[in-house]
């Protein structure tokens, strides 16, 4: 599973380059290799701890984004998050380098690199409360599917999708693309939506979650949603 997480993550991280560099129209951009290389360290470093503690949820993790008992709507979701992301990182790369719309300073580029750190620090708690934090919603009954309301589930609902919210913003800064930023809250809205709606078929479908979200009031920022 360990050669599988290595190959996903260099063709993950390839794929990105490609639409970066490709949209830059130069590989002298030193914000797109220090992201790729961070995204790389940290996401072969969340794989192999996952192979260590949760090799289930590793597979998981690794399965596509298209699975069979996905919900119809999820699997239209994920569809447009692939268009939505390419579109996304073809934007940085034009803003950043090869129209050159921004200039940011470096403080806020390492201010950036800090945040996908810290946010990919804590997605790894989230993994260690959750074993059931699969890329696609469904309801994995061979698993034993279960509410999980430990570690940061009882702060909030969707403490991935929180730190997410950190990730997306961290990522436009390291690469220097103002406009990067500027797309973040159409993003955080894209991923309030999914919420919503998986708390929905939770709700109807996972014994206890009803109790839980009636336990656990916010679903990203405790006092805020």
């Amino acid at each position: 599973m360990i050669a599988r997480l290595i190959v996903q993550t260099l063709l993950g991280l390839a794929g990105m380059g490609v639409l970066l560099f490709g949209a830059a129209g130069t590989l002298a951009w030193p914000g797109a290799w220090c992201y790729l290389l961070e995204m790389g360290v940290l996401g072969v470093w969340v794989g192999v701890w996952l192979a260590r503690h949760d090799p289930a949820l590793l597979a998981e993790r690794l399965g596509s984004f298209v699975q069979r008992g996905q919900s119809a709507w999820d699997k239209f979701f994920m569809a447009s998050v692939v268009v939505v992301w390419c579109a996304w990182l073809i934007l940085m790369g034009l803003d950043a380098r090869r129209l050159g719309w921004s200039s940011m300073h470096p403080s806020l580029q390492g201010i950036g690199a800090l945040a996908i750190l810290v946010s990919m620090v804590a997605i790894r708690s989230v993994f260690r409360a959750n074993s059931y934090a699969a890329p696609v919603v469904k309801i994995q009954s061979e698993r034993g599917h279960k509410v999980s309301d430990s570690g940061p589930y009882a702060y909030v609902r969707h403490p991935m999708y929180a730190w997410a919210i950190l990730f997306l913003v961290g990522m436009p800064l390291l690469l220097g693309s103002w406009w990067g930023v500027f797309c973040v809250p159409l993003l955080v809205v894209g991923l309030a939506y999914r919420a919503v709606l998986e708390e929905r078929m939770l709700c109807a479908q996972l014994e206890g979650y009803a109790e839980y979200a009636a336990r656990v009031r916010y679903r990203f920022v405790p006092y805020v949603w």
